[in-house]
């Protein structure tokens, strides 16, 4: 996968985990082909059709994220058709929709004008709409006001 940086060229073995992160989901493709895993794309066709990426794009991409432990790749055939592969999220992948909800709801708070959602985060059951929020180890919610960062005691100084 291209890097965009000398800190991300080697992100997998920084001990920063929001470096780590974005080596593996380091660019706008990789969210939009995670996206599309969500909404129900599995095959290479797929993707391709829902996002109009280029095949050598995508299989670098798709690759990538199998390589992360993101997708897994499942063999399949359709009748009189030659094996091919499904993608599917893994545990690791499923748990990016908190990152894709969060990323969903602040592009459409404060980014553009405010128009329709091509895709909205919803409850399986009922299809209400829900919202990424910050939880205390309490369960109570944290306004994003009252968060800050700030390095561990003894982490290594990183870029």
């Amino acid at each position: 996968m291209p890097r965009s940086s000398p800190v991300l060229a080697t992100a997998i073995d920084n001990p920063c985990a929001i470096i780590r992160a974005l080596g593996v989901l380091s660019d706008t493709w990789t969210f939009l082909v995670v996206r599309e895993a969500f909404l129900g794309a599995s095959t290479f066709a797929r993707f391709r059709e829902a996002l109009g990426i280029s095949t050598d794009v995508l299989t670098v991409r798709l690759a990538a994220l199998v390589e992360h432990g993101v997708l897994v790749r499942t063999p399949y055939r359709e009748p009189g058709r030659r094996v091919r592969e499904a993608y599917h999220l893994t545990p690791a992948g499923q748990e990016l929709v908190t990152v894709l909800a969060a990323l969903q709801q602040w592009g459409h708070d404060h980014v553009g004008d405010g128009a329709a959602l091509r895709v909205a985060p919803v409850t399986d059951d009922d299809r209400q709409p829900v919202r990424a929020h910050l939880v205390d180890p309490a369960g109570r919610e944290v306004p994003p006001q009252d968060v800050r960062f700030e390095l561990v005691e003894g982490s290594p100084t990183v870029a």
